[in-house]
């Protein structure tokens, strides 16, 4: 049966006297010099109802005081913190780290089975070396690739602030900036999140924080293999300066025999084909969303197979890998497809049509060495400011934008009508 710190001594050698608690980090603290007080049989477990010692300490400035809730017999059978009931390797919830590693760990509730049950796992924990999880943890020697993906890889500091001050909700908090308690808004009553319950998180039922994390796992990306069979390259992108040839063998020469590396440096890309497809999808899923070489997190795809490369093609405005590319400014737009009428006249010079063909109709000075052709021969010539003159064409900064006028096509810097005019002014 259970026993209490107030009933009686009964099976009293069996009650917890510890050094030192079972912490995670974040529990911990970030001050290295902290200081902990200590009350032997201090209060009774909150799984087992056994007597244990209970630790009190303030993991930081600012933050609120923590104290242990379970007995270190609970915390080793779940391999969880003896504050926050958090995995301490993962440091995700006991419901999500169980449906990771598919594990149906059934703890017994009533008070006779869970004796009885803390006994036999009691007695386990002192055969071994202490290092391992025991029970149906223990057992559990695969790892999951949900739970490298969800796991928090450093402390969460934030969780150990005070809780929010009721005096400021009621809006008749007197302390200022003295109240040890947060002056925030409180949380929606009707949030999942606002109701949660110790046991139901250690026994890993209805726990509001881990159906949260699974949600979120289940719409996290994933990497499906193609229905081509024959595809059995995959694609590494992101390399940089610093990944080579050798660093990418020694990542995927684990999965399987690999056929060929290809390094493209301008892509900064590479492919690496296996030699078998099951090769290939082990690599695949081993090192999608979590591969790091020389301090790089890289981009894995799986590889393309020529035909559909041939059938895609590149659209306009968009890349090999599908995004979109923005116009660069300043840029002159992609010019229009010739016309099909082989009767247009052909406009070499880019101008505009609407320009009178007299502008055209330009003298050019002969040759050296060749007489210039007689009075009423060739073409005819005007002064520039002459009644008979032809219109002359508008200035660069006049015409439309949409036209693409070089210097070496202006009509005005090839000298027939300024030389020209220049001797008849004489």
């Amino acid at each position: 049966m259970a026993t209490s710190l107030g009933s009686n001594t009964y099976n009293r050698q069996n009650w917890e006297d510890a050094d030192f608690p079972i912490l995670c980090q974040t529990c911990l603290g970030e001050n290295p010099y902290i200081r902990m007080t200590k009350e032997k049989y201090g209060k009774e477990c909150k799984i087992c109802a056994r007597p244990f010692t209970v630790f009190r300490w303030c993991p930081g400035t600012r933050m609120r005081f923590k104290k242990t809730e379970v007995c270190q017999t609970c915390s080793k059978m779940k391999n969880v913190c003896q504050t926050c009931l958090l995995d301490l390797e993962y440091g995700l919830p006991i419901q999500v780290r169980d449906t990771g590693l598919a594990i149906k760990d059934e703890v017994p509730k009533s008070d006779v089975n869970k004796e009885y049950y803390t006994q036999n796992m009691e007695r386990e924990i002192a055969n071994s070396d202490g290092t391992r999880p025991v029970g149906q943890l223990g057992k559990a020697t695969s790892s999951s690739d949900m739970l490298l993906k969800l796991a928090r890889t450093t402390p969460y500091y934030k969780r150990n602030r005070p809780h929010i001050c009721s005096f400021w909700v009621k809006g008749e908090c007197k302390r200022g900036e003295e109240c040890p308690y947060r002056h925030e808004k409180p949380t929606d009553p009707d949030d999942p999140l606002a109701d949660q319950n110790i046991k139901d998180r250690y026994y890993g039922i209805n726990d509001p924080v881990a159906d949260k994390l699974l949600k979120r796992a289940s719409t996290m990306p994933r990497l499906d293999p193609p229905e081509d069979k024959s595809i059995t390259t995959l694609y590494i992108g992101g390399l940089g300066d610093t990944v080579t040839d050798g660093d990418l063998k020694s990542h995927f020469y684990q999965f399987g025999e690999i056929r060929t590396i290809t390094i493209v440096q301008r892509q900064q890309c590479a492919f690496i084909q296996f030699a078998t497809r099951q090769a290939a999808e082990m690599a695949a899923e081993k090192s999608f969303n979590k591969l790091i070489i020389n301090g790089r997190r890289l981009t894995v795809k799986w590889g393309r197979s020529q035909a559909a490369r041939g059938k895609e093609g590149i659209k306009d405005g968009v890349s090999e890998m599908g995004t979109r590319l923005d116009p660069v400014p300043g840029l002159p737009g992609v010019p229009p497809p010739p016309a099909l009428d082989e009767e247009a006249p052909a406009n070499y010079f880019n101008l505009d049509p609407s320009t009178s063909p007299a502008v055209m109709n330009i003298a050019l000075p002969p040759p050296p060495g060749i007489n210039p052709p007689p009075p009423g021969f060739g073409p005819p010539m005007f002064h520039p400011m002459g009644p008979m003159a032809p219109p002359m064409p508008p200035p660069m900064s006049m015409r439309p934008p949409g036209q693409i006028h070089y210097p070496s096509q202006d009509p005005q810097r090839m000298g027939a009508h300024a030389a020209h005019g220049s001797r008849h002014s004489d």
